[in-house]
């Protein structure tokens, strides 16, 4: 895939999702430690910013980090970090210290990590986020990342108190995710879903259009005859890179637009209109199916939040 390409695709990251990082932990464990953000339903991240570490998952080889490697769990996979490539190694939560008191020298197993939390939002969030492995890992020896170096030093230049994290690491944080996913897309490593479905040119224009239109009348003829190809192959193609089938799709990326809609002060009405609902008993069928709750709720939710 050519830079444009990849380029490209980390443009439909930003522009169909919301990342909200939250630094948790940002310091220095010593001994036998034990680290993790599994159990709490959100995507989640941890940085090495000095010595390495194993990151251990159930039925997985150990994966060993070192310094400025990072790794992001898009799911709430369980997992742990620690010290040892054995996992059944005895190891146990230790308090983390901070990284400006350098390890002393008897101090085995050190390593100073930034640990967090992130939470995907945004019209298209479920649908770009399917795209994405389970686990994404950021190598600081891989060329294509190299210079994701600055932004490790910039998360060690904000380290302080260990519970309680600069705001400013969060957002270094952000950044350090779009880079890996423009990586990833250069590796033609994300799986199927909507950036899947970017990666090939004969879907593009048809994404672009479907998204500036989505109350358009797109039938499977109409989609197909968009990507310049008969029904029979647009189905099929369409439905290897994106995981849905075309119809489906459609669905989940009209009721995500309308809950943006929704969620900006449309009213129900002007949210199914602008995705192609005349009926309001249709469009509230296909909003409770998708969403899980009725628009009018949804609504009412996103009023009571900005209020």
């Amino acid at each position: 895939m050519t830079p444009a390409c990849s380029d490209k695709l980390a443009q439909w990251l930003l522009n169909s999702i919301e990342l909200d990082a939250a630094a948790l932990h940002v310091g220095r464990y010593c001994g036998p430690w034990r680290a993790s953000t599994a159990g709490k339903a959100l995507a989640s991240f941890h940085l090495v910013l000095a010595g390495d570490c194993y990151l251990h998952i159930a039925g997985e080889p150990p994966v060993r980090l070192r310094a400025r490697d990072g790794v992001f769990l898009t799911r709430d996979v369980a997992h742990f970090l620690s010290p040892s490539p054995d996992p059944a190694a005895l190891t146990e939560r230790q308090t983390m210290h901070t990284l400006s008191v350098p390890a002393a020298p008897q101090d085995t197993g050190s390593a100073g990590l930034a640990c967090g939390l992130l939470r995907f939002s945004g019209a298209l969030g479920p649908l770009v986020i399917g795209s994405f492995p389970d686990v994404l890992v950021c190598r600081s020896d891989e060329p294509s990342l190299a210079h994701t170096a600055a932004l490790f030093d910039l998360i060690l230049a904000e380290a302080g108190d260990p519970e309680r994290p600069s705001p400013l690491i969060a957002r270094l944080v952000e950044l350090l995710f779009f880079y890996l996913i423009r990586h990833a897309a250069r590796q033609e490593t994300l799986g199927a879903g909507m950036l899947a479905l970017a990666q090939r040119s004969e879907f593009t224009i048809l994404l672009d259009r479907m998204l500036a239109n989505p109350g358009a009348d797109w039938s499977i003829a109409r989609m197909a005859q968009a990507a310049h190809m008969s029904r029979a192959a647009f189905c099929k193609h369409f439905t290897e890179a994106g995981g849905i089938p075309p119809a489906q799709f459609l669905l989940r990326l009209r009721m995500r637009l309308a809950t943006q809609r929704l969620g900006a002060g449309d009213s129900v009405e002007q949210a199914a209109g602008h995705v192609g609902y005349q009926s309001y008993a249709a469009f509230t069928r296909a909003f409770k199916r998708v969403v899980g709750e009725q628009p009018g709720a949804y609504r009412k939710h996103g009023r009571d939040v900005r209020a």
